[in-house]
């Protein structure tokens, strides 16, 4: 078989709509609570406007470019935007079904979500005096005739589109308003004791007389736009990288636009009008939707309180092995040479947010290095960070400033640490610093120390409580050899060929490694010896490493690839990939973890890390992928590896074709959610690991 032909290769847009279609599928099921379901119609709302902002826009700017270069599929870029776009239009019709569905069912659970006309009197008096008081002053009415040209539209910002005229005219006139939904003004309004919630546009629209006094309101229509987010700055320099990011935010700012979503009705001549001022194809790039416009808002729905509607509550646990008697993380972790986190299983604040901030504080620690792609708003890392730098440390931190949508968070954040002293670089030119790495030297009773953090995730207090990850606490010294190597890499930029002994680092060396370990497991395959390969990412789209899977799975080795999101592979092919099969998990919490696995002839490597497994992660980025060699620790790896693929409720089979299929419930077992199954994992786990503590107090007091 030619490995390189396109047909054994699935399109990445196309096969990440079908993870969008995996996710709305939490929201049709039944099983899951009411208020979780509206989450997830909302997580697709979010999904495709960063779609759109993203792939379609990239896809734009190479049809604008000319560019002829077939996909890894053989598409043509025009040819991907027209198949996206139909899969799309039947994603949106499935999300305005469900949200009729919905709503129906919210109404049964008092919370209901009504138009202005259903409103009481009283509460259309409540209505009108919180127009007046907290809306009214925000609003700023944009004509557009010969003296008022058409207006900016802000990003994903919604708009009505208001025709007004005077009473005894003909003529009519057009209005833009920029509906002002923020962090202070939500979007949704509960008016009165009956659970009624309105619109903020809908409030607007129906008190559009004081705006426009004397006139008669023809008509007021809804509006969105969405702009390409694809601004990359060709960087020349590492000192220039701030400016530059900086105009490259300026760009996107007035970035092109690349869809147009109307609602429903909206009148044939007042849609064209748009599409012409936008400079949008009306029969590609416009959208009408019936229902509300822009459904990421519905996140605000979702985060009522109304624990009856919502997934059981979940507390992160704390670890085992840093329950011990000894308060100092340092001499915990040196006591176990490793220790495993899983999160949001396993606390976030009491394992990484504690490693930093005893780091920050211990008298014997004297330098801390960090990677830092994104982090949450109010974070606690950057506290510490502060806090150490104060304290004297010497404080290190690598910022990814080209972190798509956070980038103007982490400009702020850079700014506000060297404020404090702190050493920040922006990383190599030309590769994103992707990996996620805290490295504390300390001065041990026998010397110098290194201890390092390495994880899956972000280090975002919000996110560990959403997203599965994995981290590794460790005081190895060939993995702090190499963290040393690493960080010099890092704030030098200089690219001579370092030796690492334990980790793999991209771009440099892990893509040679994995298809190494992919080639030795074929060459050791045998029927008293057989192949394994077991691959846990995000994604799956680098075409080298696909054909190695392919290679491998006809000389007989298995395969199981847990692949959360885009996957070009097609399993089950017969002569080519009979010998993989691949699942996606859709469920309370979000896959994000990476685990890599190679049986090697019973001599197992476990690997976790930042990188998916995709061209732009292997050879474009700086990625971190450490070694679990623990036996313990490696016990833990393969029962959650073993429990995620064995999983029935969550798990979604890929076909040979590219369409996926959810595996069928069998019994009560098969009804709990992976997530869940987790959870109750880590709760023995801890159980098992008090009783044993126990056990050996009572010993001691005997004693």
């Amino acid at each position: 078989m030619n490995l390189e032909s396109p047909e054994w290769y699935l399109n990445r847009e196309l096969t990440w709509l079908a993870f969008n279609r995996r996710v709305l599928h939490e929201g049709q099921d039944e099983r899951v609570p009411l208020l979780e379901r509206i989450f997830f119609l909302a997580v697709v709302g979010a999904n495709l406007d960063e779609f759109f902002m993203k792939r379609i826009g990239g896809l734009k700017q190479q049809v604008g470019a000319g560019v002829r270069e077939l996909s890894v599929d053989g598409r043509l870029p025009q040819e991907q935007i027209d198949a996206c776009n139909l899969e799309v239009r039947d994603i949106l019709r499935q999300q305005e079904e469900l949200e009729e569905e919905l709503k129906r069912h919210l109404s049964r659970k008092k919370i209901k979500l009504v138009a202005y006309a259903d409103l009481s009197l009283s509460e259309k008096g409540e209505a009108e005096q919180y127009f007046l008081e907290q809306v009214y002053p925000m609003l700023t009415p944009q004509g557009m005739d010969p003296a008022h040209p058409f207006p900016f539209l802000s990003n994903l910002s919604i708009n009505l589109l208001v025709s007004v005229r005077y009473p005894e005219s003909e003529h009519s006139y057009m209005n833009r308003i920029k509906v002002p939904v923020s962090e202070d003004m939500p979007r949704f309004l509960s008016f009165g004791k009956n659970g009624h919630i309105i619109t903020l546009e809908d409030l607007i629209g129906n008190n559009l007389e004081l705006l426009f006094p004397e006139m008669v309101v023809e008509s007021s229509e809804i509006f969105r736009v969405t702009r390409n987010a694809i601004t990359e700055p060709h960087h020349e320099q590492a000192n220039d990288l701030l400016q530059m990011i900086e105009s490259a935010l300026r760009e996107r700012k007035f970035a092109e636009i690349v869809r147009l979503e109307v609602g429903w009705g909206m009148d044939d001549l007042h849609r064209g009008m748009l599409a012409t001022e936008l400079g949008v194809d009306e029969q590609c790039d416009v959208f009408e939707v019936n229902g509300l416009v822009g459904k990421r808002d519905l996140f605000e729905i979702a985060k009522l309180d109304r624990p009856d509607l919502h997934y059981p509550p979940h507390k992160p646990l704390d670890n085992p092995e840093l329950l011990d008697d000894d308060p100092n993380i340092f001499h915990v972790i040196r006591k176990h040479g490793s220790i495993l986190v899983q999160h949001p299983y396993e606390s976030f604040d009491t394992s990484v947010e504690r490693y930093l901030r005893e780091a920050s504080t211990d008298p014997k620690v004297r330098a801390i290095k960090m990677t830092l792609y994104r982090t949450a708003g109010d974070s606690r890392v950057i506290e510490y960070l502060i806090d150490a730098a104060r304290n004297g440390k010497q404080v290190a931190v690598v910022v990814e400033l080209k972190a798509r949508f956070d980038e103007q968070a982490n400009i702020r954040w850079a700014e506000y640490l060297e404020e404090a002293g702190i050493h920040v670089t922006y990383g190599v030119v030309g590769l994103k610093t992707h990996c996620k790495v805290i490295f504390v030297i300390r001065k041990d009773f026998n010397g110098l120390r290194r201890y390092a953090h390495i994880g899956t995730g972000n280090y975002h207090s919000g996110t560990a409580r959403m997203y599965s990850d994995l981290g590794l606490f460790t005081c190895d010294p060939d993995i702090g050899a190499d963290l040393t190597e690493l960080f010099n890499y890092l704030t030098t930029g200089y690219t001579p060929m370092r030796h690492y002994r334990k980790l793999l680092p991209s771009p440099r060396m892990l893509k040679k490694a994995l298809l190494k370990k992919i080639e030795r497991e074929i060459r050791g395959h045998s029927a008293q010896s057989p192949g394994l390969i077991q691959l846990k990412a995000n994604a799956l789209e680098d075409r080298e490493v696909i054909a190695a899977l392919y290679r491998a799975s006809r000389a007989g080795v298995g395969i199981d690839l847990i692949i959360r999101d885009t996957c070009r592979l097609r399993p089950g092919i017969p002569g080519l990939s009979e010998n993989i099969r691949v699942i996606s998990l859709v469920g309370r919490f979000l896959e994000h973890a990476r685990l890599f696995y190679f049986r090697n002839q019973g001599d197992e490597e476990y690997f976790i890390g930042s990188a998916d497994l995709m061209q732009r992660n292997l050879e474009s980025r700086v990625e971190v992928c450490v070694p679990v060699e623990t036996p313990k620790l490696r016990k833990q790896l393969r029962q959650w590896l073993d429990l995620q693929l064995a999983n029935q409720r969550n798990a979604w089979e890929m076909q040979p074709d590219g369409t996926y299929v959810q595996r069928v419930v069998k019994g009560r077992v098969g009804t709990i959610c992976i997530h869940r199954k987790l959870i109750e994992q880590t709760e023995k786990r801890l159980a098992a690991a008090n009783r044993t503590n126990m056990k050996k107090t009572m010993m001691v007091k005997k004693k």
